[in-house]
């Protein structure tokens, strides 16, 4: 019995599921990261952009020429993003309402302290811990363009 016990925690580790942890948000930043793989900037692109997944442009704007219908309720990404580093970019994509109770703004990486959530999506994460190092890494690319 020990053996299977042990044999399905090991499978849980190497697999890697997804499980959220609580996050500690010291001062303005969550320092560590929620993946142990590094963000991917591609990835990140391709996640904002997306009206699946981030669903960034529903209210935000940014560098994406091919996307005709962008966001005017929030700031633009490069504006959003330019006074912010990596740990205060997790933060406020884990929970924007930490900083702004009032912000329309979803808690990306929460599962308790949600509104209105559909019954199907209770305990799920809008985005899982290498998908927002991903956009973390994309957003850092824009403090990076002239």
């Amino acid at each position: 019995m020990r053996k299977r016990v042990a044999l399905a925690f090991s499978w849980l580790v190497i697999l890697n599921l997804n499980v959220v942890h609580a996050q500690v948000i010291t001062g303005d930043s969550i320092f560590e990261s929620l993946s142990s793989e590094a963000g991917n900037p591609v990835r990140g692109r391709a996640i904002v952009a997306s009206r699946q997944t981030g669903l960034c442009l529903l209210c935000h704007s940014g560098p994406f020429p091919e996307e005709r219908f962008q966001g005017n309720l929030a700031p633009e990404l490069k504006a959003s993003v330019a006074r912010l580093n990596a740990p205060q970019l997790r933060a406020r994509i884990v929970n924007a309402a930490h900083f702004n109770p009032q912000t329309i703004m979803p808690a990306y990486y929460q599962t308790s302290h949600l509104n209105r959530v559909a019954a199907k999506f209770v305990g799920q994460t809008m985005l899982n811990g290498q998908e927002i190092e991903d956009v973390i890494a994309f957003l850092i690319t824009l403090n990076n363009q002239n």
